[in-house]
């Protein structure tokens, strides 16, 4: 199981931090504006003022990620198709395709089909920034699939089989055909307290913060901006 979470937290934080050198890389030589500088796009983004009451950034560090945000999607919103291409950039010898479409999902809190940059930053924020908490809410929101408040061993075992698609051939060490069944059962048997068939919130947040490699994989989402 240990293994497992860290093989989606340590994705998840190299996501974070390739999105976050992606978006404000190109942005040395650019002037930042006292507020957000609107285009012809087709989503124009919330305030600031509001933006930095509901996340964790400031003023400036929204002015940066918008500007990154605007430059790489000029339209104001990312689709899952684009999503997967940028996804599966950062892992080249697998399929991150499965794994993007329920982290896309994450992402897109209204099922709209599209990640605006209000839900861009406001995951970001709590990859980065969340309490302890947050972190594993959202993490227990991206297993559970079908947003029903518990995670199920289809689902979970869904996770798994994206997870070693995206890490592919060259996994260290080599994983064997019934691997992702192996982590399925360690998940449910350190999860499910009370051997019901499903993982409630609770439970997770309980199981994770007993779990001392799972609380370190979650500290190094912090000072990544």
């Amino acid at each position: 199981m240990a293994g497992c979470a860290l093989r989606c937290k340590r994705g998840l934080v190299k996501f974070a931090r390739t999105l976050h050198r992606l978006l404000t890389g190109t942005l040395v030589k650019d002037k930042v504006d006292d507020d957000l500088e609107m285009t012809m796009v087709c989503h124009r983004p919330e305030g600031l003022d509001q933006l930095e009451a509901l996340t964790n950034f400031n003023k400036r560090e929204l002015q940066v990620l918008y500007r990154g945000f605007k430059n790489e999607c000029p339209s104001g919103v990312v689709n899952e198709e684009t999503f997967k291409q940028i996804y599966s950039q950062f892992f080249p010898h697998g399929d991150a395709s499965p794994y993007a479409h329920y982290l896309f999902n994450a992402f897109d809190t209204e099922h709209s089909g599209s990640i605006k940059f209000e839900d861009f930053v406001t995951a970001l924020s709590i990859l980065l920034r969340g309490s302890v908490r947050e972190k594993l809410q959202w993490t227990f929101n991206l297993y559970d699939i079908n947003h029903d408040g518990y995670i199920n061993k289809e689902e979970m075992t869904d996770i798994v089989r994206a997870i070693y698609d995206m890490m592919g051939k060259y996994t260290y060490p080599a994983l064997k055909n019934d691997s992702h069944k192996q982590h399925v059962e360690a998940f449910f048997r350190k999860m499910d307290k009370n051997r019901d068939g499903v993982v409630t919130l609770d439970e997770f947040i309980l199981s994770c913060q007993e779990d001392e490699n799972i609380m370190r994989s979650l500290q190094l989402f912090e000072n990544v901006i």
